[in-house]
């Protein structure tokens, strides 16, 4: 791994703070499949990232793949936007913050 692999590794890591059991338990929520943008009805694009965020938490680093550092890349950017667009007051039964989650985010945890 080079150097912008290891500071994805590092980024991915400070975005993602569910354990992958934690993230696997929340995908199988009626709230995580309800939020987020279902391009055709079935599963939305960060019901879809979450599975893949399992995958990825359960590889060892060597094992880590061109494709599974760009997801890598592209959930702290996701993490990074939504965040930046917190909504004022009590977040705990918000589609914002379950959506974060999706993707592995819990904003509770902060």
């Amino acid at each position: 791994m080079d150097d912008d692999d290891e500071q994805t590794r590092a980024d991915f890591g400070d975005a993602v703070n569910m354990t992958a059991g934690e993230l696997k338990d929340w995908l199988d929520t009626d709230d995580s499949k309800a939020v987020g943008q279902k391009d055709d009805g079935g599963e939305s694009t960060g019901h879809r990232s979450g599975r893949r965020i399992v995958e990825i938490l359960g590889k060892k680093k060597a094992d880590l793949t061109d494709a599974d550092l760009a997801h890598m890349r592209k959930v702290v950017g996701y993490v990074r936007r939504h965040e930046a667009q917190r909504p004022k007051g009590d977040i705990t039964d918000t589609d914002w913050r379950f959506s974060l989650m999706n993707w592995g985010h819990d904003p509770k945890k902060d």
